[in-house]
């Protein structure tokens, strides 16, 4: 699984996670954007260990061992954080958006959180759910469309300073 004891937890809570998410500066989301050549160049996210019997005839049940990078994105969205408190198993919409073909800069910065933290948490309960993700493309395909509006909108923010000041 992919949380353990190393990863300090921080979750965003429900009621005010969208005015959290919109105050981070281009700075806050660096570590997550950074994350993108990696993810791009990486060709194994994880591996599948056990599934034998032991020295003792005792069966070793198979489980997935994440990859350095799948490590370090667990490592960065809880500390950031944009993991958010939420009932994410009942969240009909995010099915949606999981699926393939999905315009992921069809929704804001937060929803596309909502989407990580539900695909995160589920990890947990359906061990390589997040490897998964990483393999298929869907963690790549949000993170980018996060970078394309994250630039958008701190191009537009500095755009308004500089005709502020004329």
């Amino acid at each position: 699984m992919s949380v353990s004891k190393k990863y300090k937890k921080t979750y965003l809570k429900e009621e005010n996670y969208r005015e959290v998410i919109e105050s981070y500066t281009l700075e806050d989301w660096k570590p997550l954007l950074d994350l993108i050549p990696e993810i791009e160049n990486t060709k194994e996210f994880g591996r599948i260990v056990g599934g034998f019997r032991d020295e003792n005839g005792v069966f070793q049940m198979p489980m997935w061992v994440e990859g350095r990078v799948i490590d370090k994105f667990i490592d960065i969205v809880y500390n950031m954080p944009i993991i958010i408190s939420f009932k994410w198993y009942e969240w009909d919409e995010g099915r949606k958006m999981g699926k393939s073909g999905f315009d992921f800069d069809s929704v804001d910065i937060p929803t596309k959180c909502k989407l990580i933290t539900a695909i995160v948490r589920n990890d947990r309960f359906c061990d390589g759910a997040l490897v998964s993700a990483f393999e298929s493309g869907i963690i790549l395909k949000i993170l980018k469309s996060i970078e394309r509006q994250v630039k958008a909108k701190f191009a537009e923010s500095n755009t308004k300073k500089q005709t502020n000041r004329k």
